[in-house]
Formats: C-alpha cells, structure tokens, sequence
C-alpha cells in the first residue's frame, strides 16, 4: 500500500497475542466494547456485519456523550485485513460529513504474536491534521494495548 503522507496516519505494534484471536476480537461486536475506545471511555453498543457492504455501527461513549458512528466494510480478508469507512452506512448510504477509512493488518511474527498496523485514511490533509491533533498516535496505541490486554485475559 503506498501511503500518502499528507492524507495518511500509520502506526505497527508488535502484540502479544496470537492474530486469530485478535481478529476474533475485532469482529465480534462483544469484544469490541472491551478495547475500542481509550478508557475511560467506552463502546456502548456494536452491530457488526462481517461482509463487504455489511454494517460497522458502533455507540461511542465519551464522557457520558453518545456519539453514534456509521460505517461499512469494504474489505475483508479472513484472519488478516479489515477495511472499514465511515464515508458510507449499510445500503452505500453516503455520510454527510465522514471522517476516515481504517485499515487494520494481522501478520504472525516469528514468536507466536502478531504485527499488528492501524492506517487511517482521510478525505483531506486538514482532516488528517486534525486527526492527529486529537491524538491518533495515543488513542490508537492504548487501544492496540487495550486489545493486547483484552485478548490475553481471552487466550
């Protein structure tokens, strides 16, 4: 994948924790709740669709606040890759205003863990800007910490 550094935020992780499991815990709407969002903030609701096209919907919960996020898959490949947006809801209903489309990568390493890389994709340069203002680097990183921890406890 080339990245485009004006549009384009990138992280990878070593986890400690085997890819099957951590894809189980990305696709399966329960898990979700335990790492999606850097505590204390929450998920308080997650419909998941596993198919292209199909639903991504989460509730997130920042500081008692519901903030409803629409999204589809766009791609899928089992146990590896997940490709979600925000750009369209179930239907390829186009959002008024969408924010990203995430990328997510599973790849055994050599010692039983996972490299595991979070990209976030943006319509504009000034919409990674303020992605990253917000904290991308740390929100992304507790939660891939966040998904470590959960999926350990699972494991």
């Amino acid at each position: 994948m080339n990245l485009d550094p004006n549009t384009d935020l990138t992280f990878t992780r070593r986890l400690n924790a085997p890819r099957s499991l951590l894809w189980e815990c990305w696709t399966t709407p329960e898990h979700i709740k335990h790492f999606f969002m850097p505590k204390p903030h929450s998920i308080d609701s997650c419909e998941i669709e596993l198919r292209v096209g199909g639903r991504f919907n989460t509730v997130m919960n920042i500081d008692g606040n519901q903030i409803p996020n629409e999204g589809v898959f766009l791609e899928i490949v089992d146990g590896r890759r997940l490709v979600f947006t925000d750009t369209y809801s179930e239907g390829w209903k186009p959002a008024a205003d969408p924010f990203m489309t995430a990328i997510i990568e599973f790849e055994d390493d050599d010692k039983g863990g996972t490299t595991y890389t979070a990209t976030v994709r943006h319509r504009s340069p000034e919409a990674r800007h303020t992605h990253e203002e917000m904290g991308f680097f740390e929100g992304w990183g507790t939660v891939a910490a966040q998904l470590e921890e959960y999926a350990n406890r699972l494991g």
